[in-house]
């Protein structure tokens, strides 16, 4: 069994419209010394199967097929083994 972490960004240069809100959020708030806010996806995934490297095909085809926008986000994963 493996558990799988992924994490999407946006690329550089997309507008983040809910990170710019977050961000006067947090100044209103009196947190100034944020300078910038960019928003993601956060997806935890357990996965069953003794090959790692079925598990990493696997979340590669999740993560183009579904997972993420490839026009506008960007995506990286880690995979842990669990007992």
């Amino acid at each position: 069994m493996f558990q799988v972490k992924i994490y999407i960004t946006l690329k550089e240069g997309v507008a983040d419209p809910q990170g710019v809100t977050i961000k006067h959020a947090l100044d209103s708030l009196g947190y100034e010394e944020v300078k910038e806010v960019r928003t993601g996806k956060f997806f935890q995934l357990k996965i069953a199967s003794k090959n790692k490297d079925e598990v990493k095909e696997k979340v590669r085809s999740m993560c183009e097929k579904i997972l993420v926008n490839p026009v506008i986000e960007n995506y990286e994963y880690r995979i842990e083994e669990i007992i």
